[in-house]
């Protein structure tokens, strides 16, 4: 009975050392932020991928521009085809937000543990890059289901012959006639992309903690709406301009209508056919979509996660 209780008294102590920073409360924050966000936004999202991935291919439609894109899709298919894609999305959005700022702020946490002073930059980078690679490990299966989806034409392909019926069908027909290989496609390009996250919740947390200071107020003081969306509007901005092109080639990896041997053939091809404005096709959508989802899912997640942890604090006392 000793050696049992010694045992269940360790492992006690061993799970609370390794837990102690891990909150589902940003967990909850994160899914809660990404869902509304994406469902609110979506239609841009599908602008987005048509864009990123038009290369001159006969059977995919020729847009003029963002609204000619949308009005010619509600034409088509109304707002159904205006959410094309929109369960792998809302799935994927707020699996990988709730993911992101539960990996991350754990792993914030164990690297702030007995330290006075604040992160560096350079932490913050590497933090934000550990929980976006953990994320997309998880999520991968999710953003090629999307695209696929997003990449049926409804004015090109016949509504009965369609490849894809829905998001658990595309994910059975992907890994049957594809395996595992093909629901990781883009996942380099992706890991890549983590980069992107990294910059972004850098120049977040390095804006809060400026800004924090500049009006004297502690460091993890909470901030406004108002203050939450310009902070996060211009991280994302920041972020979106330096990494946009991994975008392109990640979506150009997953489109079923043509085939790239890989990152490098993707680029190439791209390189030859467009020149450098082909890694920036659908950067005005993407950029109109992506800030106020990113406003969006920054103020509903710290909201949320101050109020749980408040509760938390609560029920402590």
């Amino acid at each position: 009975m000793t050696g049992q209780g010694q045992s269940a008294s360790g492992w006690s102590a061993w799970s609370s050392t390794i837990f102690r920073h891990v909150h589902y409360e940003n967990l909850v924050a994160g899914v809660t932020g990404g869902v509304l966000s994406n469902l609110a936004l979506h239609p841009l999202d599908l602008v987005k991928i048509r864009f990123a991935v038009s290369d001159g291919l006969e059977l995919r439609p020729k847009y003029k521009g963002i609204l000619h894109c949308l009005t010619t899709i509600w034409k088509l298919d109304g707002l159904r085809g205006l959410y094309q894609g929109v369960t792998p999305n809302v799935w994927g959005a707020g699996l990988s937000w709730g993911l992101y700022f539960f990996f991350y702020n754990a792993i914030k946490s164990y690297k702030t543990e007995g330290r006075a002073e604040q992160l560096e930059a350079t932490e913050y980078l590497i933090s934000a890059a550990e929980a976006g690679a953990m994320t997309l490990c998880i999520t991968n299966p999710l953003w090629v289901t999307k695209t696929r989806l997003m990449l049926q034409y409804d004015g090109v392909v016949n509504a009965s012959q369609r490849q894809y019926k829905g998001m658990f069908d595309t994910l059975v027909k992907i890994y049957k006639y594809e395996g595992v290989r093909g629901l990781y496609k883009g996942f380099v390009p992706g890991l890549f992309g983590t980069s992107h996250g990294a910059l972004q919740f850098m120049a977040y947390e390095l804006l809060k903690l400026k800004y924090n200071q500049h009006t004297n107020r502690l460091p993890e003081a909470q901030l406004s709406t108002v203050e939450y969306i310009s902070v996060a509007a211009l991280s994302k901005i920041f972020a979106v301009a330096a990494t946009y092109p991994y975008q392109v080639i990640r979506a150009r990896l997953q489109d079923q209508h043509m085939f790239y041997n890989g990152v490098l053939d993707v680029m190439t091809k791209t390189w030859r056919k467009e020149g450098i404005s082909g890694f920036y096709k659908g950067i005005a959508p993407n950029l109109i979509r992506v800030t106020p989802a990113c406003c969006i899912t920054f103020v509903v997640y710290e909201n949320v996660s101050h109020f749980l942890l408040g509760l938390r604090k609560d029920d402590i006392n």
